[in-house]
């Protein structure tokens, strides 16, 4: 289970999507509250998703704070704290800092990542291991900025099996990512009924995955494209993530029975 916290913000980021119009997906002051359970039998723990508005170097920004966290009998035998934060351009979501700490099972991680746009370098501190890096980039996202810059894309007119590919920087590094368009479905929930589209990441399989295909996910069919849920085949069980908290909402609501 080691860095499942971190598999459910990274996929997470990289799912909502919907149109870079003048209507917007998201605003400042929603909040994103998920359970997340192991084998679907227990509680393995929670996720939280928040952005708002700030002043960041004589303009105003988003800042995203995105935390993960074990709780109940997970706890006891692997305990994960981590948390993320974005601060990113309100018009264009382009990153300018990145910043990462994680605990996971004692596996862990401090890094600042600036974005300097001039240079075209991406400036790394890394704080565990005293360590000060720089990497050249072009047009990247990072984790957190990812998920609100393709929540503002167009995707209503997707077709079974079409793929949307983007490159995320982290750990020094850009990952390329794809992730493909599997269809809709209505799903049941707390909140009632939601139409959902349905995609499956191409992740890479090993420690972690059964395979490169082992993740589906459901995001509403709506202007929100908030995801309300996750199943993930790990080597040993399966990880499930679904909404149980919203507010903010920059559009509809949903209706709770």
């Amino acid at each position: 289970m080691k860095n499942y916290i971190l598999f459910f913000f990274t996929v997470f980021f990289f799912t909502t999507i919907s149109s870079q119009q003048k209507e917007v997906a998201f605003k400042s002051g929603e909040v994103l509250r998920y359970k997340m359970s192991y084998s679907g039998f227990f509680r393995a723990g929670t996720a939280v998703l928040e952005v708002k508005e700030k002043d960041f170097n004589g303009k105003k920004v988003y800042h995203s704070i995105g935390s993960g966290w074990t709780s109940g009998a997970v706890k006891l035998f692997f305990e994960v704290d981590d948390k993320y934060e974005s601060y990113f351009d309100k018009d264009t979501i382009k990153p300018y800092v990145f910043k990462r700490k994680i605990n996971e099972g004692g596996y862990k991680k401090h890094r600042i990542t600036s974005f300097n746009y001039t240079s075209k370098k991406a400036y790394i501190q890394d704080f565990r291991l005293q360590k000060d890096t720089s990497v050249a980039f072009y047009n990247v996202q990072d984790m957190l900025s990812s998920f609100y810059y393709l929540r503002n894309r167009d995707v209503k007119n997707m077709k079974k099996g079409e793929e949307i590919a983007i490159d995320m920087f982290m750990d020094s590094q850009v990952y390329p990512f794809k992730l493909r368009f599997l269809g809709r479905e209505t799903l049941k929930t707390k909140f009632g009924a939601i139409k959902t589209m349905i995609f499956r990441p191409l992740v890479q399989s090993g420690r972690i995955f059964k395979a490169q295909e082992s993740v589906t996910l459901w995001i509403t069919d709506d202007a929100n494209k908030i995801p309300l849920k996750l199943k993930a085949d790990l080597s040993v069980g399966s990880l499930r993530a679904e909404l149980e908290v919203y507010k903010g909402l920059a559009n509809l609501s949903y209706k709770k029975n």
